[in-house]
C-alpha cells in the first residue's frame, strides 16, 4: 500500500498544518487525518490505524505541555476519561462494512465543523464565565464520546470541547487540556481496541512520515497556543476543511452519488 511520492509529499505537508492548526486548540487533528486519507487511501482499517496513531503523537506533546504549565488537573478530567475509556476500545473494536463506516465519518466531520463553528460565535458576557455542573454528567460525556471517537478513529476532544464551551465547564484553556488530554487517552484504548480485534493497519513508509510531520506541527502549534493567539480564526479555517471533506466523504464514499 504505497502512496506515490508527489501524493505522500503533498499529505505530509497537509498533516503537519493540521497538526499545528489542531494542537493550538487542544486538539489532534484526528478527523482532518481521516479526511485526507480518504482521498487517497482505499482500505478504512488503514485510514482508522494511522489517523489514531498521529493523534496520539500530536496530543502527546500538547497534554505534556498543559500538565507543565498548570492549566491541567488529574481529578477535574478523571469523571470524563475513566468513562470514555473502555467505550472508546468498544468502539474500536466494531468491524464496521465500508459503507456504514464512510456514512458514519462524514456525519462525525460535518458534526465537527458545525460544533467548532459554534464555537467562533460572541459569548453573552451577561453570564457566568464558569458553571457549576454534577459528576454525572461528566460521565455521560465521556462515555457518549468515547464510544464514538473509537467508532470513527477520532479522539473525539473535537466534539467534547465545544460541548464543555457551551455549559461553561471551566475556562476555555482547561477546556483545551482536557481535550488534549480526552483524545490522548481516547487514541490508547482505541488502538488497543484496533490491535485485539485486528483491525490495525499501518503501512510503515507513510505512517512514519506522517508521524514526523504530526510530531513537529504539534510541538508547534501548542506552543502558539500558550502565547495566547487567538483561535477564532484557526477553527474557522479548520471548520470549513472539515465541513467540505466531510459532505464529500458522506455523498462519494458513504452513499456513492458521485
Amino acid at each position: 500500500m504505497l502512496i506515490p511520492i508527489e501524493q505522500l509529499v503533498f499529505l505530509c505537508i497537509g498533516f503537519f498544518i493540521i497538526a499545528s492548526l489542531y494542537s493550538s486548540v487542544g486538539f489532534g487533528g484526528g478527523s482532518s487525518y481521516l479526511a485526507l486519507l480518504t482521498l487517497v487511501l482505499t482500505s478504512f482499517f488503514a485510514i482508522r490505524s494511522i489517523a489514531l496513531v498521529c493523534n496520539l503523537v500530536v496530543v502527546s506533546g500538547s497534554t505534556y505541555l498543559y500538565f507543565k504549565n498548570s492549566h491541567a488537573k488529574l481529578k477535574d478530567f478523571l469523571p470524563f476519561v475513566l468513562a470514555s475509556i473502555p467505550l472508546a476500545y468498544i468502539g474500536a473494536t466494531f468491524r464496521l462494512k465500508e459503507s456504514v463506516f464512510f456514512i458514519i465519518l462524514g456525519c462525525s466531520l460535518i458534526l465537527s465543523a458545525l460544533f467548532l463553528a459554534v464555537q467562533t460565535v460572541e459569548i453573552d458576557k451577561s453570564k457566568k464565565e464558569v458553571e457549576d455542573y454534577p459528576n454525572n454528567l461528566s460521565y455521560v460525556l465521556g462515555a457518549g464520546i468515547g464510544f464514538l471517537s473509537g467508532l470513527v478513529g477520532i479522539g473525539g476532544g473535537i466534539f467534547l470541547a465545544p460541548v464543555l464551551n457551551h455549559l461553561r465547564w471551566k475556562k476555555a484553556i482547561k477546556i483545551a487540556a482536557l481535550a488534549s488530554f480526552f483524545i490522548l487517552v481516547n487514541s490508547v484504548s482505541g488502538l488497543f481496541g484496533l490491535i485485539t480485534s485486528d483491525s490495525l493497519s499501518l503501512p510503515w513508509r507513510e505512517t512514519i512520515c506522517f508521524v514526523i510531520a504530526v510530531l513537529l506541527g504539534g510541538q508547534l502549534g501548542i506552543r502558539i497556543s500558550l502565547k495566547k493567539l487567538s483561535a477564532n480564526g484557526i477553527k474557522r479555517v479548520t471548520a470549513l476543511l472539515v465541513f467540505v471533506v466531510g459532505i464529500r466523504v458522506l455523498l462519494v464514499n458513504g452513499l456513492g452519488l458521485f
